[in-house]
């Protein structure tokens, strides 16, 4: 099938899971970081049989919505919840499926390695396997881990791997630890709670303050090469830079070289995979500017045709437009146009 736009569209927040692969995490496991079973999940969360399909119905989607790529990477519960001892070769699992998914059609799917986590040298050697062999474009980490930011010096070998191959880690969100679930998101009816924890606000949260410990702790100082991508319009930090500034400069300026802002805004790329108004998108232009953002649907949690009408109808040139839509992602993840 044809597509409708002659541009070219990178989408690099789409998502899949393989059941057969989750199936093999403990159930108790899964249900006591906060993750609903699927039957459980509401219906925002669901779409069990889109996540698990990478095929010929995805790509039918794609062409008649005009998205000309889609960058996969995990989604739900993966090897961060399993021993150090398992995570890796789940992972490699995970990675050599996708590999596989991603030869059948060429040049319509690229990927984000899957990294077990709870093993941080096991999840370097796997991240550059994937860069070197399998031709992934980086990893994408799924919040924390064990309730460890990636400012703990625990993954330390995962960030200097990244920095050295010279490939972005996505921060994706994660569903909180039970601590906060606890406190804040607690006592609410049916899922509410559940929505208000993750993709209903504390989801975006969370990530920023988790780029704001990276920061704050010099981690991003120590890894200065190291590329950094978070979604959903910048998780509320374009609207938060000004501010962090103010408040944080004068005590960071005894051992951050840079302003936090700066460091952010040197190390971090933006997607727009799932807010498709202008407000946070006008909010993300002038405080990141064009060439920090990267065009995201957030399949299947959102829609193709809806993201795309939001490309088309934003408020930018053709060339800035472009930028958006593939330019600045196949810079930052090397990809080569077919």
């Amino acid at each position: 099938m044809q597509q409708k736009t002659a541009m070219r569209v990178v989408a690099l927040e789409e998502h899949f899971s393989l059941p057969e692969l989750v199936q093999e995490i403990d159930p108790r496991r899964i249900a006591s970081r906060g993750w609903p079973r699927p039957d459980e999940r509401p219906p925002e969360m669901a779409h069990i049989e889109e996540l698990k399909e990478v095929g010929a119905n995805r790509i039918a989607g794609m062409d008649e919505a005009g998205v000309t790529v889609q960058v996969l990477s995990v989604s739900g519960p993966g090897a961060d919840l399993l021993p150090p001892e398992k995570g890796p070769q789940f992972a490699r699992s995970y990675n050599d499926w996708l590999k596989q998914a991603i030869g059948k059609y060429p040049g319509r799917f690229a990927g984000f390695a899957h990294l077990p986590m709870t093993a941080p040298e096991a999840a370097a050697d796997e991240l550059e396997r994937c860069v070197r062999e399998l031709g992934f474009c980086g990893a994408l980490i799924n919040g924390l881990t064990d309730n460890r930011f990636l400012d703990d010096p625990f993954f330390g070998p995962i960030l200097a791997r990244a920095e050295a191959l010279d490939v972005p880690i996505h921060l994706h969100p994660n569903v909180p630890p039970e601590a906060v679930r606890n406190s804040y998101f607690a006592g609410l009816p049916g899922p509410t709670g559940f929505l208000l924890s993750s993709p209903g606000w504390g989801w975006h949260a969370e990530t920023a303050v988790h780029i704001l410990r990276m920061v704050l702790a010099g981690t991003l100082e120590k890894y200065p090469r190291l590329k950094i991508i978070i979604g959903h319009m910048g998780e509320g930090l374009p609207a938060m830079l000004t501010r962090v500034d103010n408040i944080f400069t004068q005590t960071t300026s005894s051992y951050l070289k840079r302003t936090v802002s700066q460091t952010i805004l040197d190390q971090v790329w933006i997607t727009t995979s799932g807010f498709f108004s202008l407000p946070p998108f006008l909010a993300a232009l002038t405080s990141f500017g064009v060439d920090r953002i990267l065009f995201s649907v957030d399949y299947p949690f959102s829609q193709n045709h809806v993201a795309m009408k939001f490309l088309a109808d934003l408020p930018v040139s053709p060339a800035d437009r472009e930028k958006i839509a593939h330019g600045n992602a196949d810079r930052l993840l090397k990809l080569q146009p077919a």
